[in-house]
């Protein structure tokens, strides 16, 4: 099954890190990657833009309204995803400890996949 791993963490303590700083978290992270990618449960992994560069779509007003920035004010933001293989919730877990290890701080939010849907860009002629 299909489990997204949401990372939350401050945006500000993230984006106030130095590059070194960064770069060993990010190398971290790749020790983790590569495992999970040989083993064939590493799926897309995608880290955002800081919530400055967002855009909000509000549904609930007709028409809908656009406004910039996050669509809530919270202490953490969703600063990137996981997508990965597991057999079950307790293996998802396993994945986010992993990850959690290489990365302290903030939390990681296991969700199921109802929907999968590959990226469709891979087979297209370029």
């Amino acid at each position: 099954m299909m489990y997204a791993i949401l990372c939350y963490h401050e945006e500000d303590v993230v984006c106030a890190w130095t590059k070194e700083q960064d770069d060993a978290v990010m190398a971290r992270l790749a020790v983790v990657q590569e495992r999970l990618t040989k083993e064939g449960r590493m799926g897309a992994s995608l880290r955002l833009l800081p919530t400055s560069a967002a855009t909000t779509l509000r549904k609930s007003q007709e028409p809908p309204l656009v406004i910039d920035g996050p669509f809530a004010e919270t202490k953490e933001q969703l600063l990137g995803f996981y997508l990965v293989d597991a057999d079950d919730l307790d293996g998802a877990l396993e994945i986010a400890r992993a990850l959690g290890e290489a990365n302290p701080g903030g939390a990681l939010e296991v969700r199921p996949v109802g929907l999968f849907v590959p990226d469709m860009r891979q087979g297209a002629k370029s």
